[in-house]
């Protein structure tokens, strides 16, 4: 049974994290991975993943860049090192040699190719910094209120979640332009 399960999460694409760190990858606590994410695996004890750091679907962090292969006959590796509190949105790239701080958000689809200081967002092809986190943070808090916001009852994580729900839940973001769930 136990080989069944791996070769189903190898033709899902899933990672085998046990097997990074056994081979060098340092997490911090707390570290969240969702599917279809890729951690370098031919060269991953060059990441370092902080404390708080979530992956969202999709995400790629690579530490080496082949394309020098064929002109030098050498592979380009180059650490990477991702700080405490960070959110690196759906299909992010962050390539070799990055720094990304602390407390930061990495924008869906973002290619992240060249270092992110603290408290930032940062979004685009390449990457660039958009706001600080603070301003972001605040923006956010002053859309809020009662009424565009929801507790676990409104997601799929809680069995008592119905159509009622999902009906209320999108008349308040036809109203708001989006809404907010924990």
């Amino acid at each position: 049974m136990f080989l069944f399960k791996r070769i189903i999460q190898r033709l899902r694409g899933e990672i085998n994290l046990n097997k990074l760190k056994k081979r060098g990858l340092l997490t911090g606590k707390d570290f969240k991975i969702m599917g279809g994410c890729i951690i370098d695996p031919s060269h991953c004890w060059l990441i370092k993943i902080g404390n708080n750091v979530t992956f969202a679907p999709r995400v790629h962090i690579i530490a080496h860049d082949a394309s020098t292969k064929i002109f030098l006959n050498y592979t380009r590796i180059a650490s990477v090192t991702i700080g405490d509190n960070v959110f690196i949105g759906a299909g992010a790239i962050v390539l070799p040699g990055v720094n990304i701080g602390n407390d930061v958000i990495i924008g869906a689809g973002s290619i992240v190719s060249g270092d992110i200081p603290d408290n930032s967002i940062a979004a685009g092809n390449p990457a660039r910094i958009i706001s600080s986190l603070e301003s972001y943070v605040q923006k956010e808090k002053s859309t809020m209120n009662t009424e565009n916001c929801f507790d676990v009852s409104y997601t799929l994580r809680d069995k008592t979640f119905n159509e009622q729900k999902k009906d209320e839940m999108l008349t308040i973001i036809h109203k708001y332009g989006k809404a907010y769930v924990v």
